[in-house]
């Protein structure tokens, strides 16, 4: 029997090339699960690899169809970006285990839809001064930097992570990035091996 593994952590905290990474692990065998966001497509990535882009109207077809999962809104400063998981019939727990980037929020709501014993949380920690250079960073690289909505996403990190809300969550591992990020990935897949049945 497969599960989910549901990766997540604050903005910049590595949590993109630690998903590509683990993708990459034979001995684990993961599978991804692409969610979809109606914001703006940014440079260097592809439709259906970070995420699936799409606008307000296919969201609205997938809310009332009830197939919608998960969903968080943010409201930026360039209007209300929204994020969600869908159900659909890529996702089957007997044959295969799958791997997702998410939020504390979304980790919760995919656990109840689909069982706690079939979910498994991977928190990444990064010192929050090291994530906030990487942020500006990647910023400075776009052809309209947003610095605006970056310290927006930073703060509102600092609320959606806090320490309360991890415990409430029942998340009690966490895996820290603070400059051994080769250490970070093994610590990663030994967790994981002891913890997904079909490894």
């Amino acid at each position: 029997m497969g599960k989910i593994v549901c990766l997540m952590g604050k903005s910049s905290s590595g949590k993109d090339t630690i998903y590509k990474r683990l993708l990459e692990q034979d001995d684990i065998e993961l599978k991804e699960i692409v969610t979809y966001t109606t914001r703006p497509i940014r440079e260097g990535e592809n439709d259906g690899v970070e995420y699936h882009f799409t606008d307000e109207t296919q969201y609205r077809e997938f809310l009332n169809g009830g197939r919608i999962i998960e969903e968080r809104t943010y409201n930026t400063c360039n209007g209300d970006w929204r994020y969600f998981t869908v159900s659909d019939e890529e996702v089957d727990l007997s044959v295969q285990s799958y791997i997702m980037i998410t939020t504390l929020e979304g980790y919760k709501k995919i656990r109840d839809f689909y069982g706690t014993g079939k979910v498994v949380p991977v928190m990444i920690k990064l010192d929050d001064g090291i994530r906030l250079q990487r942020a500006l960073d990647r910023e400075k690289m776009q052809s309209s930097p947003q610095y605006e909505e970056m310290c927006r996403r930073f703060l509102a990190d600092a609320r959606d992570f806090s320490d309360e809300k991890l415990e409430e969550a029942g998340i009690v591992q966490n895996f820290d990035n603070n400059g051994d990020l080769e250490k970070c990935i093994e610590n990663i897949i030994s967790y994981l091996k002891s913890n997904i049945k079909n490894v």
